[in-house]
């Protein structure tokens, strides 16, 4: 079949109920790709099954001494193989394609969840449980579905096999006909340990990826401290828990993969004993003997497959456990159908803190608690997802539309949240400021209001090959060649060349230097003259350039007013402003 183009247009819909579910939508998602599977399996294991029957045929020519029934035996069996090679080429090919794609599949889904949820995943999943099941387990899953196609051709040609041996001696295929079901179902005991154990080797997996990937993010951090060695000692003892438990799932799967070639070697045996006995007696000629013993050492091929196929349903199940989980995440209580009218236009609105931010307005937030002003900035973003079973919490609302309540694409067209930590890409600066944007602001005027001049200047020292254009100048991965000023300006220009209707700004110069500050503060306030700005910050530079300044205490907006107004009125403002923690009140926390 012709191949298709990867990624997929739309990943599609999934079903999930629960993890079976799941896998059964998986399958159902490429029909073709399974009845075309199916049908290649078919075509070699029933060559391959019906190859000693020419065999046989032609032993007993030669013992009758019939040279032209000789020929014409060997002329089957090679036409047969000739047809098992070729079914053999075909399903390789179509079950890879199956197996490539339920794992595409599943990772584009994944990687839509990410999307979706934006930063609050990681908040509600370990990230190095989302990186294991976007890597390791797509893999294990994608193992199952390709394998199902495999399965149905095994159970017909075990009973098409188990037919023709019972019309030819009825004793002997009924053996075959119930033999093999018995010694595939004597591999089910083994599979509830061995789930057990790789649902735990899988759980330590996790957790080792999420230390190394927290361990990796730091490293910079860990180095000034001194702190590698501590960190290195904890992921060798959480490497050492994940080997350890993938030595007891191998121990398992060891004496899984024991029993399946024991138990068929002896079935093989008992049958070939039995028509020899009855070769003896004469009630059967050699070459039907030699048909029935190839007949029944093919069977082992079937009872591999099923033995693959019970070891890969137990590690598939738990990996697609782990995916329905991710991917139950949702970030809305409801369908999104509202509509947002005049964004640049409408008040932003919190009900769970009661901050309002004014339209056209430069507004600042001042909150002690630098994490709770995380989750309210991105909550003003209208990114509030929800775990299976937690309750709802209320939605920002612009313009009185909640923002959970409108599609993903509309709200975040209409919020910008500029994250305190923002990642930059890997690439040129050209590539890096590429972002859907109303035109309004030109990459030069977003740069210089960030105040980015010094940081072009590096871009181009480090790009021999820019040829002095900063905008071909190329950015590390994460920009880690940058210091940590530098990449927030950057980030920066990228928020404000959006120009979106309402940005939000989560402590934006944090890591620059007082005047540098002193000076973004201004460009910030020239640049979104007359659009929606909202500011998290403690910094009098850029308090002093707000329109407004809000107080938030407990979670709740106590006061508001401009600046220089609170520093006189709020000893609580003046408390977190000046960091002074004997101006604020005693019993009044911020």
């Amino acid at each position: 079949m012709p191949l298709k183009t990867l990624p997929l247009a739309d990943p599609g819909g999934p079903d999930l109920s629960s993890p079976l579910a799941f896998l059964r939508w998986l399958q159902r998602s490429q029909r073709r790709g399974q009845v075309l599977a199916t049908c290649w399996a078919l075509l070699e294991m029933g060559c391959q099954a019906a190859l000693p029957v020419p065999l046989g045929l032609g032993v007993q020519a030669a013992v009758d001494g019939d040279a032209a029934g000789v020929w014409r035996a060997g002329a089957a069996a090679l036409a047969l193989s000739a047809v098992a090679a070729l079914g053999a080429v075909l399903l390789h090919r179509q079950a890879v394609w199956n197996w490539i794609h339920a794992a595409t599949q599943v990772r584009q889904l994944v990687a839509r969840q990410a999307s979706h949820l934006g930063t609050g995943l990681s908040r509600r999943i370990a990230t190095g449980e989302i990186v294991a099941v976007g890597s390791g387990d797509v893999e294990k899953i994608g193992w199952y579905v390709e394998l199902v196609a495999r399965v149905r051709g095994a159970v017909i040609v075990w009973l098409a096999v188990s037919t023709a041996v019972l019309i030819a001696e009825p004793v002997l295929g009924l053996v075959v006909l119930l033999g093999v079901p018995v010694l595939a179902a004597a591999v089910w005991p083994l599979l509830g340990p061995f789930e057990r154990r790789y649902t735990e080797q899988r759980a330590l997996g996790g957790k080792a990826t999420e230390l190394a990937a927290d361990t990796v993010a730091g490293l910079r951090v860990l180095r000034g401290i001194g702190g590698e060695e501590l960190f290195l000692a904890r992921y060798r003892v959480a490497s050492q828990k994940v080997r350890s438990a993938a030595v007891r799932s191998a121990r398992i799967w060891s004496l899984m993969q024991a029993q399946q070639v024991l138990l068929p070697g002896l079935f093989v045996v008992g049958v070939t004993w039995y028509g020899a006995h009855l070769a003896a007696a004469g009630r059967i000629g050699i070459g039907a003997l030699i048909a029935v013993y190839g007949a029944t050492a093919f069977l082992a091929a079937p009872l591999r497959i099923l033995g693959e196929a019970a070891h890969a349903w137990s590690v598939a199940r738990v990996s697609a456990g782990r995916a329905v989980r991710v991917l139950s995440l949702s970030r809305t209580t409801g369908t999104p159908d509202a509509e947002l009218t005049r964004p640049a236009q409408s008040d932003l609105y919190d009900p769970a803190s009661g901050l309002t931010v004014r339209a056209g307005e430069l507004t600042a937030v001042v909150c002690g608690d630098p994490d709770f002003a995380g989750e309210l900035a991105e909550r003003l973003g209208g990114h509030v997802p929800l775990a299976d079973g937690e309750q709802p919490r209320p939605s920002a609302r612009l313009g009185g539309t909640e923002l959970d309540a409108v599609p993903l694409a509309e709200a975040r067209a209409a919020v910008l949240v500029h994250d305190k930590e923002p990642v930059l890409l890997s690439g040129t600066l050209a590539a890096l400021l590429d972002v859907p944007a109303s035109g309004r602001v030109t990459p030069a005027e977003a740069l210089a209001a960030a105040r980015a001049e010094d940081v072009l200047d590096a871009l181009v020292d480090g790009s021999p090959d820019c040829g002095g254009d900063p905008m071909r100048a190329g950015i590390t991965e994460r920009g880690r060649s940058l210091s940590g000023g530098q990449r927030q300006r950057l980030a920066l220009a990228r928020s404000l060349l959006a120009d979106p209707p309402v940005l939000v700004l989560d402590e934006p110069t944090s890591a620059v230097d007082a005047h540098t500050e002193s000076r973004i503060a201004a460009g910030l306030r020239k640049n979104r003259e007359g659009r929606t700005t909202v500011v998290f910050a403690t910094s009098p530079l850029l308090l002093d350039q707000a329109d407004r300044v809000v107080l938030l205490q407990d979670g709740r907006a106590a006061a508001a007013g401009r600046h220089r107004e609170l520093m006189h009125t709020e000893p609580a403002y003046r408390a977190v402003v000046t960091r002074d923690e004997e101006s604020a009140p005693v019993g009044e926390g911020v």
